[in-house]
C-alpha cells in the first residue's frame, strides 16, 4: 500500500518528466514500426515472386530475432553511437519478423480465383497487388503490425542504456537505486502504453476484417 502510494505521490510530483519520458517511449516504438513497415513490406512483396529470395530473406530475420536485446543495442550502436538513432535501429530489427512474415503469409494465400478473376477484368500485376491482394491481405498484415508494436514498446524500456530515454530511464532509476516506486513509474506508463495501442490495433484490425467479409458478400 504503501509503494502504491509512493507511485501516485510520484506521478502528482513528476508527471511532466514522466510524460516527457512517455512521449520518447512512444516516439521511438512508433518510428521503429513505421520504418519496418515501410522496408518489410516491399521486402515480403518481393518475397512472394521469388522462393529463393523468400528463403533468405526469413532466415535473416528469425537470426535477428534470436539475438539479445542489449546485445542488439551495442551491436548497433558501434555504427550509430548513442541515442534515438541506435534505439530505433533496433526496434526496426525487432519488428521484422511479424511484420513481413505476416505480410508474406497474408500475401500468399490470397484465394488464386480472386486474381484470376482480377487477371481476366485486365488487371495489370500492380493493380493486383493493390486492389486485390493487399485489402484481401490486410487482416493478418494488421495481427503482425499489432504485434510488432507490442513488442517494439517492451523493447524500447531498455533503449535508456543506449542514451535514448524513454520510460526505461526512470526504471533503470529504481533498479540502480532499489527503490520500487521509481520501477513502477516507469513500468505502468509502458504497460498502459502496450495494452492501449494493443486494443486500438485490435479495433483496427477487427474493421478490416468486417470491411473484407462485406466486401466478399457482395
Amino acid at each position: 500500500m504503501d509503494t502504491f502510494v509512493g507511485v501516485v505521490k510520484l506521478f502528482a510530483k513528476d508527471w511532466d518528466k514522466i510524460l516527457k519520458l512517455t512521449l520518447e517511449h512512444l516516439y521511438m516504438s512508433i518510428s521503429g514500426v513505421l520504418l519496418a513497415l515501410l522496408i518489410g513490406i516491399p521486402l515480403a512483396v518481393l518475397m512472394t515472386r521469388n522462393k529463393r529470395m523468400a528463403a533468405g530473406i526469413q532466415t535473416c530475420i528469425n537470426a535477428l530475432q534470436t539475438v539479445p536485446s542489449i546485445a542488439l543495442l551495442l551491436i548497433i550502436m558501434v555504427f550509430f553511437g548513442l541515442g534515438y538513432t541506435t534505439a530505433i535501429v533496433a526496434l526496426v530489427c525487432y519488428s521484422f519478423l511479424p511484420i513481413i512474415q505476416n505480410t508474406y503469409t497474408g500475401l500468399q494465400n490470397v484465394d488464386p480465383n480472386l486474381i484470376e478473376a482480377g487477371r481476366g477484368m485486365g488487371m495489370t500485376n500492380v493493380q493486383l497487388l493493390f486492389k486485390v491482394k493487399f485489402p484481401l491481405a490486410l487482416p493478418v498484415i494488421m495481427a503482425g503490425v499489432r504485434v510488432a508494436t507490442v513488442i517494439a514498446i517492451g523493447v524500447a524500456t531498455i533503449a535508456t542504456f543506449v542514451g535514448a530515454g524513454g520510460l526505461g530511464e526512470m526504471i533503470y532509476r529504481g533498479i540502480v537505486t532499489t527503490d520500487d516506486v521509481k520501477i513502477l513509474a516507469g513500468s505502468i506508463p509502458a504497460a498502459v502504453l502496450a495494452v492501449g495501442v494493443d486494443f486500438l490495433l485490435k479495433a483496427a484490425e477487427k474493421r478490416s476484417g468486417m470491411n473484407l467479409y462485406k466486401t466478399r458478400s457482395r
